[in-house]
């Protein structure tokens, strides 16, 4: 593992005694031990997983991109041009045709080039001088070739030049356009106009964006300085470094709501008024929620007389029970008149308005009230939280890539898991992916365990020496070993686990983004829904395929032996970053996902994220919160430059002028969306850009987690009123299912043979169901219903699983907390 060595920054006692003062970064001695560590030393990834691994890097892609013919796909491997794709042998004996070589042949007229036909299968391939390749198989006498295109106006047969000269300098040219990317006639429509101007576009453009990024760097510099020798003086600064220095989540909220009344931001939040929400909605709906369910609590408690004769509950407060889900059905959405806008908590370190969380903690209390009453039947409950789900939706944490400084995210998953505030569902892309992955497949109580200094042991892909690394990037266009990063991957995704098999073993939803190597393929989303059975290091080694660091890997699918094969017929993927760093539309397509938690790591866009008027847990220094950031010109600056470069690089994009080198489209580099309702940016150093290609020591990834937990901390409040209406919205549907409702039946029959029996229509087991002792398993207290669920809740199951597709996990979760 590289070596770099930082400052042991040992922090003091924290404030309510709790530190020692040889902590590093407020983490003991032994958190910088592997004895700590589960499964540490475990060798997860068998020898026939990482041989199907080999054998598929080295089949040729069936989709080849003709800008990556001249790419190197793995070590010691030769790329294949495209006749070489195409190319079939077959054996004619006495000029009459074998079945087999027939066979072979039109697989290979009809694109099939994955594979020799049957008869083949004992052939060798042999390379003549002519340049031509013969299947040999010893007994044969005669052997021809069946050539084919690779597409219908291709030519069969390569011009070929007898000078050797010309060849050469052919060759060359073929390198350069690979290498620079020149785009096609069809893409330029061959004006002439185009040829003259583009590069002469392309440099004025080039240098005006230059000019914009360095006066951007001024401006910000100059808003830099403002900041921190004028605003944070005094008290203010003492106050700062005191919550700072804090090392869990308790002690920091002393230390911000000190702050906060040092800035005399408690009466902001005791004023209902504020311009990014609905102050006077929000006060009539919070009146109004909170009298409907203290009359309805009243009629609820009031059910028995003084006789002890249980009263009709529809008599007694049916009418303010409807009343209230009215009230909760129409207030329970995403940003219900602006309450979850993300302004109402960047004006203090700590909390929002009174109004707004006093109307936060009335639903709370409303919903809970809806899922213990006895007025509502369990299908009225259930369709409440069917309607509250849909409208409200669900959270995401979405880490981005970045290399080495994806290791910040580690700190922001801890202040997250400390506070039990974790969401399910959990994306990832190149370097965010290897964190993604980690979390998805270990249960909190693992995660606790490892997310420690010491987990740096454990980062090992960068350690390979300059003298080792440079050949093979000369030999095969990239800098790291393909086979060698699936060893290392396989430890953090537990060896060769699949994304069903991850949720199931956790109840947490992993996503990861990959891109096709071909430019013009659309990305995928890899989950358990869309490709439930892909091998969760090979899709992360995809996300991670940046052109010239790793290059494009085959995805692996478990089959039901556990051998693994190809998935999406050995296509070849690569970095998910290049164009969907943050998959949001995906996720709100797959999982309903409508508010969004964004770690930002990007180096190349961390450079360029300003929040003028504050972030969430981070309100302006100027003027105790109520001005801009650098005053109201520099801020202005500040937009109107980063304004400016994101025309220019869309002019640049939309002209066609920059090219593909290495035979990918960068222009959405920096067109694409980075952020989401909640943007985290830890604070890096400059050492960070040094080894953005390096291994981080224990003492250096100790800053890292802890520079992520102070980022995180700031948001823990947003994103508990959140995920506490959520978490009980998922409560109320998960207990108001109708096969929950038969008591024993979901620990009876497993998910998977409960789906079968649906599924199948099976009527022939209605008889009751009994043990080995004869007891019956499957009873009814109220009444003689029947014993398997009957059609009309076979429809019901069916629709959830249409709608959801994520029944078995919920269980899951509650077995992986307790693991």
């Amino acid at each position: 593992m590289a070596e770099h060595h930082q400052p042991r920054v040992s922090f003091g006692s924290s404030p309510s005694g709790g530190g020692s003062n040889t902590d590093i970064y407020g983490f003991p001695p032994e958190n910088f031990s592997t004895d700590g560590l589960p499964e540490f030393d475990t060798k997860f990834l068998s020898d026939a997983d990482l041989a199907a691994f080999i054998q598929a890097l080295q089949a040729p892609d069936p989709l080849q991109s003709p800008d990556e013919t001249t790419s190197l796909r793995s070590p010691g491997l030769r790329s294949q041009s495209s006749l070489d794709v195409t190319k079939r042998g077959s054996v004619y004996e006495d000029d009459r045709e074998d079945p087999s070589a027939v066979a072979a042949a039109a697989a290979a007229a009809a694109g099939d080039v994955t594979a020799p036909g049957p008869g083949m299968l004992n052939h060798t391939y042999t390379n003549g001088g002519g340049g031509g390749g013969v299947y040999n198989n010893g007994s044969a006498t005669q052997s021809n070739m069946f050539i084919t295109a690779q597409n219908d106006w291709a030519p069969v047969n390569q011009k070929i030049s007898k000078r050797g000269s010309r060849r050469r300098r052919n060759r060359a040219k073929g390198a350069a356009e690979a290498l620079l990317g020149t785009r096609t006639k069809d893409e330029t429509r061959e004006g002439i106009f185009y040829a003259l101007l583009k590069w002469p576009m392309l440099f004025f453009v080039g240098a005006w964006l230059a000019g914009l990024a360095l006066t951007y760097l001024y401006t910000r510099l100059y808003i830099w300085v403002y900041e921190h020798f004028v605003t944070w003086r005094g008290t203010r600064e003492r106050l700062r470094r005191s919550m700072r220095r804090t090392n869990n989540y308790r002690d920091w909220v002393v230390a911000a709501k000190e702050l906060d009344s040092y800035l005399d931001r408690q009466r902001w939040k005791e004023e209902n008024d504020f311009a990014y929400y609905d102050s006077k909605t929000v006060k009539r709906v919070w009146d109004q929620m909170r009298k409907c369910r203290q009359k309805a609590e009243a009629a609820e408690n009031g059910e028995t007389d003084d006789e002890g004769a249980q009263a009709d509950p529809k008599a007694s407060g049916k009418p303010t029970v409807e009343e209230l889900h009215a009230l909760l059905s129409a207030c329970v959405k995403s940003n219900f008149v602006g309450v979850e806008n993300p302004r109402l908590y960047s004006q203090t370190y700590y909390g929002t308005k009174n109004l707004v969380q006093n109307f936060i903690d009335e639903v709370e209390r409303s919903i809970k009230f809806i899922l213990s009453t006895k007025q509502l039947s369990m299908e009225e409950k259930r369709s409440i939280f069917k309607g509250m789900h849909a409208n409200y939706g669900r959270t995401a944490l979405c880490l981005s890539g970045g290399a080495s400084f994806a290791y910040y995210h580690f700190g922001v998953i801890k202040a997250l898991l400390e506070a039990d505030l974790l969401p399910d569902v959990i994306t990832g892309t190149s370097g965010g992916a290897l964190v993604a992955a980690l979390v998805a497949t270990r249960t909190d109580d693992e995660l606790r365990q490892l997310l420690v200094p010491a987990l740096a042991h454990r980062i090992t892909a960068c350690r390979e020496t300059f003298w080792t690394w440079i050949p093979r990037w000369w030999r095969t266009g990239a800098r790291f070993d393909s086979v060698d990063w699936a060893k290392q991957c396989s430890w953090w995704t537990r060896g060769s686990m699949t994304f069903r098999e991850a949720y199931e073993r956790t109840g947490r939803i992993l996503n990861v983004s990959c891109v096709p190597a071909d430019p013009h393929s659309p990305t995928i989303l890899c989950n358990y829904l869309t490709s439930p059975d892909c091998v969760i290091w090979s899709a992360v080694l995809a996300s991670a395929a940046v052109p010239g660091i790793l290059n494009p890997v085959v995805l692996m699918m478990k089959q039901r032996d556990g051998t693994l094969v190809p998935y999406s017929f050995g296509h070849k993927w690569k970095d998910g970053s290049l164009r969907t760093d943050i998959p949001i539309k995906a996720l709100n397509l797959h999982f309903n996902v409508n508010f969004t938690i964004v770690s930002q790591v990007n180096p190349h866009i961390n450079l360029f994220f300003f929040s003028s008027r504050g972030s969430v847990g981070h309100p302006v220094t100027h003027r105790k919160g109520k001005g801009w950031r650098g005053g109201y010109v520099m801020s202005a600056v500040e937009h109107y430059l980063k304004l400016d470069m994101t025309k220019w690089l869309k002019f640049i994009r939309h002209a066609e002028l920059l090219p593909r080198p290495l035979g990918q489209d960068w222009s959405q580099l920096f067109l694409q969306t980075f952020s989401g309702t909640i943007t985290i940016w830890p604070k890096t150093v400059p050492s960070d850009f040094v080894h953005i290609l390096s291994d981080p020591d224990p003492p250096r990834l100790a800053r890292m987690i802890h520079e992520g937990q102070q980022r995180g901390y700031p948001i823990l409040k947003f994103v508990g009123n959140r995920l506490k209406i959520e978490r009980l919205i998922e409560q109320g549907r998960r207990e108001t299912r109708p096969w929950i409702r038969r008591g024993s039946i979901e620990t009876i029959l497993s998910e998977d043979d409960l789906r079968s029996l649906l599924i199948s229509g099976n009527t022939d087991l209605e008889d009751e169901t009994t043990d080995a002792e004869g007891e019956t398993l499957l009873e009814n207290e109220d009444d003689n219903e029947q014993a398997v669920i009957d059609d009309e809740e076979e429809e019901e199951y069916a629709e959830y699983e249409e709608e959801e597709g994520e029944g078995e996990g919920e269980e899951y979760r509650g077995e992986g907390k307790m693991n």
